[in-house]
């Protein structure tokens, strides 16, 4: 199994941060299901201050590529995204266009 970890922040506001974690607390079994068909077979979201860490393991046949064009083409995923969208902010070295940046891994014990 392949593990991938993200970052991405959250709009700095107490508010805001809180509905974001209250939407988490209650995802809709279709954005689960569109998760796990990519192949994702774990996944979890930390936060600390306003920074989202998200640490993915997937299967073989997991890519980011395959995952963005299924996204595209649902519906509930595209209105979850865009929800959750106006919670967050893209961190200052991301590039154009991009939400969670994959992290590169620096010390394994």
């Amino acid at each position: 199994m392949k593990r991938y970890c993200l970052a991405l922040d959250l709009k700095d506001d107490p508010e805001i941060i809180e509905k974001y974690v209250d939407h988490h607390k209650k995802v809709s079994k279709e954005i689960i299901s569109s998760i796990k068909d990519a192949d994702v077979q774990v996944m979890d979201i930390y936060l600390t201050g306003n920074r989202l860490f998200m640490i993915m393991e997937v299967g073989a046949s997991f890519s980011f590529e395959e995952k963005a064009k299924m996204d595209a083409s649902n519906e509930k995923v595209q209105a979850w995204e865009k929800l959750m969208g106006t919670f967050q902010k893209s961190l200052p070295w991301a590039k154009e266009g991009e939400k969670w940046v994959l992290m590169e891994k620096i010390f394994s014990l």
